[in-house]
């Protein structure tokens, strides 16, 4: 599975971002699978945003949830990302993840992870 995202580099404050995930290789409809939106400040730790599942539920960070929301085009194979009433502190690296844990007839538990290159957004006027 491959993931791609895409969108604006530099927002203003106030405004909304709209970030695109084109996955390649697999379907975003396939069991199991959950598409998260994961970001990363400068110089802090990756902060989980919220996620997509294979069944279209959508699942938010508590902190983030009041302007975040995720959706997908089963269409385009494409997982979308918008965030509303930018902030600076909301400047980061945000990452389309896929994740997905299976238990084989063997009763081995295998878990696939994949993750795109990320896409910088800094938001500044």
């Amino acid at each position: 599975v491959q993931l791609q995202e895409s969108g604006p580099g530099l927002v203003k404050p106030s405004q909304t971002l709209s970030l695109t995930c084109t996955v390649s290789g697999g379907s975003i409809t396939t069991n199991y699978y959950y598409w998260n939106w994961i970001r990363q400040p400068p110089g802090k730790g990756l902060e989980w945003m919220g996620a997509i599942a294979y069944s279209g539920s959508t699942y938010y960070s508590p902190s983030l949830k009041s302007r975040t929301s995720i959706s997908r085009d089963n269409a385009k194979n494409t997982v979308y990302l918008q965030m509303d009433s930018l902030k600076p502190e909301d400047t980061a690296v945000y990452y389309c993840n896929a994740y997905r844990v299976v238990v084989t007839p063997n009763d081995e538990v295998r878990d696939y992870d994949y993750w795109g290159q990320g896409t910088q957004v800094t938001v500044s006027s």
